[in-house]
C-alpha cells in the first residue's frame, strides 16, 4: 500500500474514533494527577488562582473557536458525524480563511486547558504532541476527501489557508449570518464534558493530596449546572422545534 493511502486509511480510522478522546484524557489525568507534585498547591495560594484562571481561559478559548465555525458554516458540514467523511459544500470564508481547520484548533484549546489543570508540563507537552500526531493523520485523509470532491476550488483556497495555525492576511467575511441556535443545538455535549473534566481533576487532586474523599459544595453545583445544559437543550433539539433552522445542520 503506498504511503499516501495508508496515511488516509488512518486517518479515516482515527476519524471515526476522535469522540472516545475525552474518555482517553480522563482515564490519563488520574495517574497524572496522582504522581504530581502539588507542595506548593494551595486553593487559596496565587499559584492555583494562577492555574485556574489559565486553564479555564485555554478551555474558553477553545469552546469559542468552535462556535464561530459552527456557527456560521454551511449546512451538513463541520458536523459530528463518524462513520464517514461528510460534506455537502465547502466552507472557505470567516474563520474558514484563517485555517482550514478550525474545529480541530478548537478542540485542542478545549481540551488543553482541562490538561493543563493538572499542573503538569509535561502531561501539557504529551497530550500536545499525540494530539498533533492524532489529529495529522485525520486532516490528512479530510482533505483528500475535500480534493476528491470540490477538485480545483479546494485546492486553491487550501494553497492559501493555513491548516491549523492562523493567518489573517487572507481573511474573507463570512456571508452566513452566526447562528445561535445551531450553537445550543450541536455544542452542548462539549461544554458539559468540559465542566466535568474540571470538576474530575480537582476530585481526584483533592483524594490524592490530602489522602480523603470530599465532595464539596461547587462540586454538586458544576454537575447540576452542566446536566441541566445537557438535559434542557437535549430535549428541545429532539422533542421540540424551538431550536429547528432549515438552512443548518
Amino acid at each position: 500500500m503506498a504511503l499516501v493511502h495508508s496515511f488516509e486509511k488512518s486517518g479515516n480510522f482515527l476519524f471515526r474514533y476522535r469522540g472516545q478522546i475525552p474518555t482517553i484524557l480522563f482515564l490519563l489525568a488520574i495517574p497524572v494527577v496522582y504522581f504530581t507534585n502539588y507542595d506548593c498547591f494551595e486553593k487559596e495560594g496565587w499559584y492555583y488562582t494562577a492555574l485556574l484562571v489559565v486553564s479555564v481561559v485555554l478551555s474558553l478559548l477553545g469552546q469559542i473557536i468552535r462556535a464561530i465555525a459552527i456557527g456560521t458554516s454551511n449546512k451538513n458540514t463541520s458536523g459530528r458525524n463518524t462513520k464517514q467523511q461528510v460534506a455537502e459544500a465547502l466552507n472557505t470564508k470567516g474563520i474558514y480563511s484563517t485555517m482550514r481547520h478550525p474545529l480541530y484548533v478548537g478542540n485542542y484549546f478545549m481540551w488543553i486547558g482541562i490538561v493543563a489543570y493538572t499542573g503538569n508540563i509535561w502531561f501539557v507537552v504529551l497530550v500536545s504532541l499525540a494530539f498533533w500526531l492524532y489529529y495529522e493523520r485525520i486532516m490528512f485523509a479530510e482533505e483528500r476527501f475535500l480534493e476528491r470532491k470540490f477538485g480545483e476550488d479546494y485546492v486553491n483556497w487550501s494553497l492559501k489557508v493555513p491548516a491549523f495555525i492562523p493567518s489573517f492576511k487572507n481573511y474573507e467575511e463570512n456571508d452566513i449570518k452566526f447562528s445561535m441556535k445551531t450553537i445550543l443545538r450541536r455544542e452542548y455535549s462539549g461544554v458539559t464534558a468540559t465542566m466535568l473534566g474540571f470538576v474530575f481533576v480537582d476530585f481526584f487532586r483533592d483524594w490524592f493530596t490530602t489522602g480523603k474523599i470530599e465532595f464539596r459544595l461547587y462540586y454538586l453545583v458544576v454537575l447540576v449546572v452542566a446536566f441541566s445544559i445537557t438535559l434542557i437543550l437535549r430535549t428541545l433539539k429532539h422533542h421540540t422545534k424551538v431550536l429547528h433552522e432549515d438552512d443548518r445542520s
